[in-house]
């Protein structure tokens, strides 16, 4: 065994998760053992008590328990490997690549597909992005997510270092996302913006699908446990009577489920939300109700149409759009829309 370790987080290897950075300086050591000494205390981060997925800054002190010899480590009985992704999913994840260059891969993401895997969610873009290294040793890594069943722009980069800068920037808010959707009723007035804040609901899975949030007045955020300030603006662009609007989303924050919990708390939630909206209504003209009927796919109907950031290698400003997924083109279909109706910026006015 080794003795108790104090390691300072040096440049580079800042912006990454405390497990991830423990199987790069101790490749012995195995998954569950990570958890379970950062369960016990045992890990320790500038003298607090961390989980496996605390993201690490430069500068942060890790305190490291004494470790099993890598010897001892593998005379325990191996894990099972990692399953090959198949054929059928490798063509599925490779023609879900929009745009790549030698640093990011855009993807679009397909509805249903989780974006990390879970306790019963074995086959995710994070397991399937082995297929996309392209030539590269690394496997492209994850830098925001969407949810399960939202589609559209995915960004992936292609080393640690240009993870580092996209997150960062999607944390200091210097990417601009848009998204496109389909909601129930007709959004008063027009363009406008949404600052309810947002707090997890008791009795609710930690993370990911199981999830589910509350909307909470900003007058209330300081008074109201664990809530998190939101900004959301939103813009109709068309509309079929008084039953359902094409609305373009921009989320200012980045909180979990705030475009689908925000227009649900204004009376308008998104067609298929069957978690926000009540999936087994029809809205019948008077705002409420998360399905069409007919032949309105009962999906989703949440699309991340662009995707727009500077480039942190060469500096220059891209801009990734990626097409609607079949039910949501079968719904423009139905309703008589075109993608190309919409302005490449519906929120000028507000800018």
């Amino acid at each position: 065994m080794s003795r108790v370790q104090t390691i300072t987080i040096g440049p580079g290897d800042g912006d990454q998760r405390l497990d991830r950075w423990l199987k790069r300086h101790f490749p012995h050591l195995a998954q569950g053992r990570i958890e379970k000494m950062c369960r016990k205390g045992e890990i320790r981060v500038d003298g607090g008590r961390v989980k496996a997925s605390t993201r690490l800054e430069v500068g942060q002190q890790v305190r490291i328990p004494p470790l099993p010899e890598p010897d001892a480590e593998r005379a325990a009985p191996a894990a099972a490997p990692k399953p090959r992704v198949s054929d059928a999913d490798t063509r599925l994840i490779q023609d879900a690549v929009l745009w790549k260059d030698d640093h990011i891969i855009a993807l679009n993401k397909p509805p249903g597909l989780p974006v990390q895997g879970g306790s019963k969610t074995t086959r995710h873009v994070d397991g399937l992005s082995e297929a996309l290294r392209f030539g590269l040793d690394e496997k492209p890594r994850l830098v925001h997510r969407l949810d399960k069943d939202t589609s559209g722009v995915l960004l992936l980069a292609r080393t640690r270092a240009v993870a580092q800068a996209l997150t960062a920037a999607i944390r200091h808010k210097q990417t601009r996302k848009i998204y496109w959707a389909v909601v129930a009723g007709v959004p008063t007035p027009y363009l406008g913006e949404i600052r309810y804040a947002l707090v997890k609901a008791l009795g609710h899975g930690s993370s990911g699908e199981g999830e589910k949030m509350i909307c909470v007045h900003p007058r209330d955020v300081d008074r109201t446990e664990g809530a998190k300030r939101a900004h959301t603006l939103y813009a109709t662009l068309y509309r079929v009577a008084g039953r359902a609007s094409w609305v373009a989303l921009e989320p200012i924050t980045g909180r979990t489920h705030q475009l689908r919990a925000h227009m649900a708390e204004i009376g308008h939630p998104i067609i298929g939300d069957g978690k926000y909206g009540g999936s087994g209504q029809e809205n019948l003209g008077d705002g409420w109700g998360a399905q069409l009927g007919g032949v309105i796919s009962k999906k989703l109907h949440l699309h991340a149409r662009s995707m727009t950031f500077e480039h942190p290698v060469t500096h220059k400003r891209v801009t990734v759009t990626a097409p609607l997924p079949e039910h949501m083109k079968h719904t423009w279909d139905t309703l008589g829309w075109t993608e190309d109706l919409a302005a490449d910026d519906p929120f000028e006015s507000l800018q």
